[in-house]
């Protein structure tokens, strides 16, 4: 357990490094918790600081998942060693869980984060590539049906585990657990989206909705509808 332990709050530091922080300070001490929505993720970055910034925020975001899943579980930590009770498949989905939860809670900036989209998808490159293209296809029919940002991610979130209930069970069992409990927690991280949606004050995004007919522009109001 103390390997699991380890390797665990290693990953959990790992996500706990915010690309919108890193990039800010490389910006001169931006910090988009500030500004726009509040939320460190990359749709605030976007909106507030434009495409390049975004897309350096999301690859800091997306690559921390990649090192919590795919370089973590391996590492030879001194005086630890490995522990032959662990499986091994199960320390890997340990560590892509810490790494999203140090973006979401991160421990270096008051546990003030995204909310954990990107990582996710960090995570997937390294334990099952093959899930990226459904998950992108579906958030973005969502996005471009509805124009909510929020609302995309989380239906993408859940149809991971739908996918994976299909396809791959019974032998994708750890897998598919991980992504019963992420995407559960996607939706509980979103929350604050489903309450704006309800009371119709959610910022939605008319312009990419182009498989339906725009109708009047509803109340545009900057939210935290961040996905990652």
């Amino acid at each position: 357990m103390l390997e699991l332990g380890s390797k665990f709050l290693i990953s959990y530091l790992i996500g706990s490094l915010m690309g919108s922080m890193i990039v800010g300070k490389l910006r001169g001490g931006v910090d988009i918790r500030e500004m726009g929505s509040g939320n460190a993720g990359g749709t605030n970055a976007l909106r507030t600081q434009g495409i390049a910034f975004a897309l350096a925020v999301i690859v800091i975001d997306i690559g921390k998942g990649v090192i919590g899943a795919g370089i973590v579980p391996g590492l030879e930590l001194p005086f630890i060693g490995t522990d032959p009770q662990i499986s091994r498949g199960w320390l890997t989905l340990c560590c892509a869980a810490g790494a999203v939860f140090g973006h979401v809670w991160p421990v270096y900036h008051h546990f003030r984060g995204g909310k954990g989209a990107a990582t996710l998808v960090g995570t997937l490159v390294i334990l099952s590539p093959a899930l990226i293209l459904p998950l992108l296809l579906v958030w973005a029919w969502t996005l471009t049906m509805t124009g909510y940002v929020g609302l995309s991610t989380m239906v993408a979130a859940v149809a991971l585990p739908v996918w994976l209930a299909v396809t791959e069970l019974p032998q994708q069992q750890p897998l598919f657990i991980y992504c019963v409990i992420m995407a559960l927690l996607i939706v509980y991280w979103h929350s604050s989206n489903i309450k704006r949606m309800r009371d119709g004050t959610e910022h939605r995004n008319n312009k990419l909705m182009i498989f339906r007919r725009q109708g009047k522009p509803g109340k545009e109001k900057a939210s935290d509808d961040d996905a990652s």
